[in-house]
C-alpha cells in the first residue's frame, strides 16, 4: 500500500465483479477529511457496492490498487434497521459498553430527547431515521456513509432530514459519502458531486456559495443522460 498523503480516503483501482460483470471498474476516489461528498448514478451504477466496499462488508472487492479508509466508519441505511425487540436508547448504543450517557446526548442532538424508552414501532418513519443517524454520530466516526437514508421519506420530511444533516455535519465534521438518486439533494447538501457510470467516476462538479443551483442541477443530468424536460 502507498505512503498516505493525508486523504482520509483513498481508493485506487478498486474492481468488484459479479460473475462475468464489474460493477467497480478499476475505480478511483479520494475523500478529503471533513468533505462532504454526494454520489449519483442510475440504478446498477455500482453505488450501494461501493459504499459496502468502504464499510469492510465486502471481501470481495479486487484490484492491485490502494483502499485507504479509517477505522472509524459509520452507515446509515435507506431503511433504519432498528432492533424491534430493543427500545431507541439500547439501539442507539448497540455494541457499544458504557455509553448511554453519548447516546441520550446523540439522541438529543437529532431532536429525540425524551424518546430513549420508546419502541422503534411508535416512531414515524422520519424517527426512526433520526435514531439511526444518533446511533451512527455517537460512534464519532471519521467517515459517515449514507445510502439513500432519506429515500423513503415523504417530501416534506426529507426537508427536514436535510437541514438536520447538514447541522449535524456542522458540528460532527465527519467526512460523508450520500448516494442519493436525487439530483436536487445532492445539490443542497453536498460541496462535491460524483457522477459514476459503468463502475468508474464519470462527472464531478464542485459546489459552493455562489453555485447556481439551476446549471448545477442542467450539467448534473447531462452526465446522468437526461435530457431537458425528459
Amino acid at each position: 500500500m502507498a505512503a498516505h498523503t493525508g486523504e482520509l480516503i483513498r481508493v485506487k483501482g478498486l474492481t468488484r465483479r459479479y460473475g462475468d460483470r464489474k460493477v467497480l471498474d478499476d475505480l478511483d476516489l479520494e475523500l478529503a477529511p471533513g468533505e462532504f461528498v454526494a454520489l449519483l448514478g442510475r440504478s446498477g451504477s455500482g453505488k450501494s457496492t461501493l459504499l459496502r466496499a468502504l464499510a469492510g462488508l465486502d471481501a470481495d472487492v479486487e484490484g492491485e490498487g490502494e483502499l485507504q479508509v479509517p477505522a472509524e466508519v459509520s452507515v446509515v441505511f435507506q431503511d433504519a434497521r432498528l432492533l424491534p425487540w430493543q427500545r431507541v436508547l439500547p439501539n442507539v448504543v448497540l455494541g457499544l459498553t458504557g455509553a448511554e450517557q453519548r447516546g441520550r446526548d446523540s439522541l438529543a442532538e437529532v431532536g429525540l430527547e425524551g424518546r430513549e424508552r420508546a419502541w422503534p414501532n411508535e416512531l414515524s418513519g422520519g424517527e426512526q431515521q433520526r435514531v439511526a443517524l444518533a446511533r451512527s454520530l455517537v460512534r464519532e466516526p471519521r467517515l459517515l456513509l449514507a445510502d439513500e437514508p432519506f429515500g423513503a421519506l415523504d417530501a416534506l420530511t426529507r426537508l427536514k432530514m436535510h437541514a438536520l444533516l447538514r447541522r449535524l455535519f456542522e458540528q460532527h465534521r465527519p467526512a460523508v459519502l450520500l448516494v442519493t438518486h436525487d439530483v436536487d439533494e445532492a445539490i443542497a447538501l453536498a460541496a462535491r458531486v460524483l457522477v459514476l457510470d459503468h463502475g468508474r467516476i464519470a462527472a464531478e462538479l464542485r459546489l459552493d456559495a455562489g453555485s447556481d443551483p439551476a446549471a448545477a442541477r442542467a450539467e448534473l443530468l447531462g452526465a446522468l443522460g437526461v435530457t431537458a424536460g425528459a
